[in-house]
């Protein structure tokens, strides 16, 4: 045990700290949700937030590889988390100066959003160079249980912060988690160079194209990539559905929604603790798609047809609890398959094509749940099949909404199962 904390030290300070900073920017980004919401009273514009954060991810991270595998990964990441604390600093200044408007949280929100972009690969790259290959899954494991704890904390602190001292104060807890972050970064890690005279000599679209090209040549983590791809376009719709499925409820309304949101927090904080101690499997591609067929089956079948909350948080745990599973085992045929000089470049790929599926999938979700769902609800017949199966009422069309997601889930993971388990994942000890 003493032995791993000693080989894990560098690796446990920038998670610790890097997560604790993540805390800081989450409860941000929560309060100005809140305060935008009170003062224009819009789903839009306050939806319009992540929208903003997250255009540049899908759109810009192809090119933020090849900057990554170029640049130095340190400076990359103090340069962005830099960033971020000048866009948290600007809100503060508007926000005493009362000229804060939702155009500007608009512009800062891409700007953090590109920020992310660029500093993902470079740290996930830094997180493969300072641990030790046969730490990988536990430290996977590690990152996931951070990112859980994260989802559950952010918006209970942020809530607590904002309604007892407003947005100012959420806004200095989250420089100070910076300030902590960047000083760590800067004087306690030491993150070792990549010998990449390759990417160097490279002009910047060849760079952008190795990363296309390895994914080309290696067919199983392209094909793992849009697997994801597939699974994000369901969970997206998921989201999207969630919402009218529990409001309109008789025993539905705004708190039970919070407490089922809640439950896929703790459920993947339960599997992350779980996958730090689980032995490696033998077969990781079977693992990664398994558990997305039991999830993406269970959650959405469960939900369709049961109308009581207890049940409705056991489909969320269900469907969260083996997400960290799939994470870890993901994460580390990645990093034992991709070259450690080209992971920035792939990596950045990967984003594009895994998560491009995700506003799809929300507007999909929300368009068939009005547009086709409800209105097929609306004029079933009385007592007919329909109605046993899906209730009645609003939300009874979200019910029927899961349902076919629970479809789409379950072909997408039998479909490309078969395609998977035509490839041989081979893990060196």
């Amino acid at each position: 045990m003493k032995n791993s904390i000693k080989e894990l030290k560098t690796f446990l300070i920038l998670w610790s700290t890097q997560s604790l900073s993540q805390l800081g920017s989450a409860m941000t980004n929560f309060a100005l949700t809140l305060w935008l919401y009170q003062k224009t009273g819009s789903a839009l514009q306050t939806a319009l937030l992540a929208v903003c954060s997250y255009a540049p991810y899908v759109l810009v991270s192809i090119f933020a590889g090849a900057l990554s595998d170029r640049w130095d990964k340190k400076r990359t990441m103090l340069a962005c988390d830099t960033f971020a604390a000048f866009c948290s600093a600007a809100v503060f200044v508007l926000l005493k100066t009362g000229t804060l408007q939702p155009v500007h949280m608009y512009i800062l929100n891409a700007v953090n959003g590109l920020m992310n972009t660029l500093q993902q690969p470079a740290g996930d790259v830094a997180m493969t160079l300072i641990t030790p290959k046969k730490h990988y899954q536990r430290t996977s494991g590690l990152r996931s249980f951070s990112n859980s704890l994260v989802t559950i904390l952010n918006p209970v602190f942020a809530t607590a912060l904002f309604a007892f001292a407003g947005l100012n104060a959420v806004i200095y807890v989250d420089l100070l988690t910076f300030a902590a972050a960047f000083l760590s970064l800067l004087f306690f890690v030491r993150i070792p160079a990549v010998s990449d005279g390759t990417v160097k000599k490279e002009s910047f679209s060849g760079t952008v194209k190795a990363g296309l090209g390895y994914l080309k040549q290696n067919r199983m983590i392209l094909v793992l990539i849009l697997f994801l791809a597939g699974v994000n376009l369901v969970a997206s719709a998921f989201d999207a559905v969630l919402p009218a499925y529990v409001l309109p409820r008789e025993n539905g309304g705004e708190r039970v929604l919070g407490i089922v949101t809640s439950c896929s927090g703790i459920a993947t904080l339960a599997g992350s603790l779980v996958m730090i101690k689980l032995p490696a499997p033998k077969n990781r591609i079977r693992v990664i798609y398994g558990t997305m067929l039991i999830s993406l089956s269970i959650e959405n079948f469960m939900l369709a047809f049961t109308k009581t909350p207890l049940l409705w948080c056991v489909a969320q745990v269900a469907g969260w609890l083996l997400v960290p599973v799939m994470s870890a085992n993901l994460d580390v045929v990645l990093r034992t398959t991709i070259p450690v000089d080209m992971q920035g470049r792939v990596y950045s790929c990967r984003n594009s094509l895994q998560f491009f599926t995700i506003p799809v999938g929300f507007f999909i979700g929300g368009y068939l749940v009005d547009k086709f769902c409800e209105p097929v609800m609306a004029s079933a017949l009385p007592g007919g099949l329909l109605q046993r199966c899906f209730g009645t009422g609003k939300g009874s069309g979200a019910a029927m909404m899961m349902f076919i997601l629970g479809v789409m889930g379950v072909g997408v993971c039998l479909c490309f199962g078969g395609a998977l388990s035509r490839y041989t994942y081979m893990e060196e000890e």
